[in-house]
């Protein structure tokens, strides 16, 4: 796993470009949130090649080997290739590819860009809400002929569903591969700690107790 230190400094950084938010929100499942991710937010090209190099040593924490990044249309994309060149910058070459959301009718047609998907795949995403998105991806996968061996995500909210599992720990059951996050919800509540002990200016008391509230209330602990 990553260190604390490089976790906080995620965190730091997703809260300085708004990409983490705090206030009212209502999540795709309907329930009330008081913090919201959009990773979508990153948006300059030295943010998205931090944002890739925290990928990377997130992948390489999980001891996971692989060839190839794919990272599932729309968001996954820049991510994965965001993450690739943080791989070259330490050496590393590893392929890119990506699908599109309707398959193209002229030039090269199909659904697939860039590398070909061959040997040993490991996805690039955001979030994991209903994972439709990735197992849309993983199928397409399968079907190339390479091997999932892995999902990287951002954060993980660590809520938990219906059946009792967290959507990372299902998403992980489905497609029996590892999920693993940048941080996650716990990451966030130890920073708003620190933060709120005076280690870190701007983040008041009130937003350390609404989160820790939706942990108790809606959250796998740990």
């Amino acid at each position: 796993m990553n260190s604390p230190l490089d976790k906080q400094a995620f965190i730091a950084s997703m809260i300085r470009q708004e990409v983490l938010r705090f206030g009212d929100f209502k999540l795709k499942s309907g329930r009330r949130s008081p913090y919201f991710f959009n990773l979508g937010n990153v948006s300059g090209g030295a943010e998205l090649a931090e944002l890739g190099r925290h990928y990377a040593d997130a992948i390489k924490a999980s001891g996971v080997e692989f060839e190839i990044l794919f990272g599932p249309a729309y968001k996954g994309i820049p991510i994965a290739v965001a993450t690739a060149i943080a791989c070259a910058e330490r050496g590393r070459s590893v392929g890119v590819a990506y699908n599109r959301k309707e398959a193209k009718a002229h030039g090269e047609g199909g659904v697939l860009v860039g590398a070909p998907l061959a040997g040993r795949v490991f996805m690039i995403d955001d979030v994991v809400t209903d994972g439709a998105a990735k197992y849309e991806a993983a199928a397409l996968i399968k079907d190339a002929g390479a091997t999932l061996v892995g999902v990287a995500i951002a954060l993980d909210r660590q809520e938990v569903l219906a059946d009792g599992q967290t959507a990372a720990t299902r998403l992980a059951a489905g497609l029996d591969v590892p999920v693993i996050s940048i941080a996650n919800l716990t990451d966030l509540i130890a920073y708003l700690e620190q933060a709120n002990a005076g280690a870190v200016e701007g983040v008041g008391a009130d937003r350390l107790a609404a989160v820790i509230e939706h942990q108790r209330a809606f959250c796998a602990l740990g």
